[in-house]
């Protein structure tokens, strides 16, 4: 019979036994004292079997008298009457309906009948025996209480000894006949005795150990439950996760590229719309430096959305890089800024994700110079340390902490939230802030694997 078919998870707290019975579920969620473990009830179709089991015990009951009464075996002495017979051997089989709702019970009122039925000398003892042995077991099994269980359980064993030493000190005058051919070494007292002990400690360590063990088995197959459950969740909640550091990646991408160069669009045309009237080739330049952001922020989106299409491409695959930096910073000129671009120290091969993060970073500083700042110049510092390499991007535009929120985070604050997770990302810091000497200065380090690979004198060098 399979009893674990439903297990779930009680949060009662009962206190535990010692051994077996003591045991509590593993991996309690949190840092929460883990709580011992209680089997819940029997499900309705297992009640339906107990209640089957039960009447088939008491009809197997009413066959096992009727064979001893034809037989005439009558091992303990003088039956009652027919009907008190009947009784006893009903009465012996009912209790196992509630043996897995009220093991307790059960077996306690089946501890008693069982013994009142041996003062009565009932000659029905096979099928009470087995009954007894199934409550017991049952006890040990679905006790929610492990240690009222095993009070119980210890308590019937010491219950049935004493009765079969009573029992047997009553029959020791009539038990010296029963033994006619006895010629052991043994007497026939002692060997009986010895043999009774014997077999009723096997009969009731079996049902108590048995009991024992269906129950660590119901608690082991609810941890599997438990672990599968939190298996699942762990990998819905690193699925989720995945999507959303996806569409993180995704939003950064399209600021970066966006931001940029409507930034650099919006400053062409303000520029365009200013002169348009007074020098119409100052407005034709502006006007094709903002058809040339076009055409790259257009040119960059397409690239971007096939990478993001192939699954297994990098960042490093859109193509841009700490190489391209010069390229990145002529928008800022054509806008009108004085930009200067120096190198320091000899340059190293680094990762492209670095490479890109770092071109990142620049693109949206040179985005929040030309979008806040009001900055006439713009100075763009890479430089290649003998353990990481450095980017740096100051202006001389508004300072002042009134200005630093608005040129740091940006209208929707993703600009610095951009540049935070991808210097994170490879293990850098960054640093955002006015200078002293007026101005703002975006500076981010990244860690590169390239011992000795750049010069250190020159890495500290300034301008």
């Amino acid at each position: 019979m399979r009893e674990t078919r439903r297990i779930r998870y009680s949060c009662r707290v009962e206190a535990g036994s010692a051994g077996q019975d003591d045991a509590t579920p593993t991996g309690a969620p949190g840092n929460a004292p883990a709580r011992p473990w209680v089997r819940p009830g029997p499900t309705r179709q297992q009640r339906r079997r107990d209640l089957s089991l039960g009447l088939s015990m008491a009809a197997l009951g009413l066959v096992s008298v009727v064979l001893s009464n034809s037989m005439g075996s009558f091992p303990l002495g003088t039956p009652p009457s027919w009907p008190e017979q009947v009784a006893w051997a009903v009465a012996c089989g009912l209790p196992l309906v509630w043996r897995r709702s009220h093991p307790e019970l059960s077996t306690a009122v089946l501890a008693v009948i069982f013994i009142a039925a041996q003062v009565r000398n009932s000659p029905e003892t096979l099928v009470a025996s087995a009954t007894l042995f199934v409550a017991v077991y049952s006890l040990g099994a679905w006790g929610r209480d492990r240690r009222l269980a095993a009070r119980i359980r210890i308590g019937v064993i010491a219950a049935m000894f004493a009765w079969l030493a009573i029992a047997a000190g009553l029959s020791v005058a009539s038990v010296e006949s029963n033994f006619p051919g006895a010629a052991g070494p043994i007497s026939p007292l002692v060997a009986a005795a010895i043999t009774t002990v014997l077999f009723n400690c096997a009969f009731f360590l079996l049902a108590y150990l048995l009991g024992n063990r269906t129950w660590t088995s119901a608690l082991r197959q609810h941890e599997l439950e438990v672990q599968a459950e939190e298996l699942r969740r762990s990998r819905a909640e690193n699925a989720e996760r995945a999507v959303t550091q996806e569409r993180v990646r995704i939003a950064r991408e399209l600021h970066d590229v966006v931001a940029h160069h409507v930034s650099v669009m919006g400053v062409q045309a303000s520029a365009s719309r200013r002169v348009m009237d007074k020098d119409p080739d100052k407005a034709k330049t502006a006007l094709a430096a903002v058809e040339q952001s076009a055409r790259t922020a257009v040119d960059e989106l397409r690239r971007m959305l096939g990478v993001l299409r192939d699954a297994g491409a990098a960042d490093g695959a859109l193509g841009y890089g700490l190489e391209q930096v010069d390229s990145l910073l002529q928008g800022a000129r054509d806008a009108g800024l004085a930009v200067e671009y120096t190198i320091y120290g000899t340059p190293v091969p680094v990762p492209e994700s670095v490479s890109l993060a770092g071109y990142r970073v620049v693109q949206e500083a040179m985005t929040n110079t030309i979008k806040h700042a009001r900055a006439s110049a713009v100075d763009v510092r890479i430089r290649y340390l003998r353990r990481e390499v450095e980017v740096e991007v100051t202006d001389d535009g508004r300072t002042g902490l009134a200005a630093v929120p608005a040129r740091s985070v940006g209208s929707t604050g993703l600009g610095l939230i951009g540049m935070r997770e991808r210097v994170a990302a490879h293990d850098g810091s960054l640093e955002v802030g006015a200078r002293a000497g007026g101005g703002f200065r975006v500076r981010a380090r990244f860690p590169i694997a390239q011992a000795g690979a750049a010069d250190a004198s020159a890495a500290t060098a300034t301008a």
